[in-house]
């Protein structure tokens, strides 16, 4: 996870903010990326790639996979959508839609499910570790793989 301030976020208008930074960076507004940035941004849970294909296709028909893949960097360089890597095969998103504390992910092996926890203490620790390094914490990730506790 970036340790990046994300607070410069305009999230009144989450598309329009969307909108501006593509313009920002020279690229078009299409009505696919859009599309995208609707299914991304509108969804509650985590989601890899081909979930958010489905999903953008619901949107409009003419989504294509590569844009899709095309598109996934830049809705993370746009601060409003979270790469979340666990560890498997898929890498997870999941939209960025408030300013929060680091979040550290716990993993529940039984139900394939990514839970977000609050962990402030991880921002102030890379931070504190890093100074002592002479370095700038550029990202942080913790992440707990766990399983229901079976009831004797």
């Amino acid at each position: 996870m970036s340790v990046e301030n994300t607070s410069e976020l305009t999230l009144d208008s989450p598309r329009e903010t969307f909108q501006q930074f593509l313009t920002s960076k020279g690229l078009r507004v299409t009505n696919q990326r859009i599309a995208i940035f609707d299914a991304a941004y509108g969804a509650d849970d985590h989601y890899t790639a081909e979930d958010l294909l489905d999903r953008s296709r619901k949107i409009d028909s003419s989504v294509s996979r590569a844009t899709v893949y095309r598109s996934l960097p830049i809705l993370v360089e746009s601060g409003m959508i979270r790469e979340v890597d666990v560890g498997l095969d898929n890498k997870y998103y999941l939209a960025n839609r408030e300013t929060r504390t680091f979040q550290a992910q716990v993993i529940d092996t039984d139900n394939d499910k990514i839970y977000e926890v609050d962990a402030p203490f991880m921002e102030w620790y890379g931070k504190t570790v890093c100074e002592r390094l002479g370095m700038e914490p550029v990202a942080m990730r913790l992440q707990v793989t766990a399983r229901k506790i079976a009831k004797s």
